[in-house]
């Protein structure tokens, strides 16, 4: 289902970009020196292409969300897979110091220290 979203979003990407420029600027300063010859067949044409322009970024947008809606998941399994994976391999690496010295907190002592006793 996420690809077959995917693939309708860069559909609708690619005929957004081509109808966008298609369309004449509407302002600017382009349009200051030209004529206003608009006969009624280029108004429509016009028109039609306003409304394609709305109604595929309205499409763009409700698929945009419902590919996060589909696959909200994913990206959260997969952040926990990495984050688990790093540990692992911390842990690995990692070696416990066997038969070192220790303070009263539990942590290795610098070598050359004694550990000091509780009851002194």
């Amino acid at each position: 289902m996420f690809t077959l979203i995917t693939i309708l979003v860069i559909i609708v990407c690619a005929l957004l970009l081509l109808i966008v420029l298609i369309q004449n600027p509407k302002g600017g300063l382009d349009s200051a020196f030209s004529t206003n010859n608009q006969v009624m067949g280029v108004r429509k044409t016009a028109d039609f292409l306003e409304k394609a322009t709305w109604t595929l970024g309205i499409a763009l947008v409700v698929l945009s969300i419902a590919s996060a809606a589909v696959n909200p998941a994913r990206s959260v399994d997969e952040e926990t897979t990495v984050q688990s994976k790093i540990q692992e391999q911390i842990d690995e690496k990692a070696l416990p110091v066997q038969n070192a010295p220790q303070n009263v907190s539990g942590a290795p002592l610098p070598s050359g220290q004694e550990p000091k006793e509780e009851g002194k």
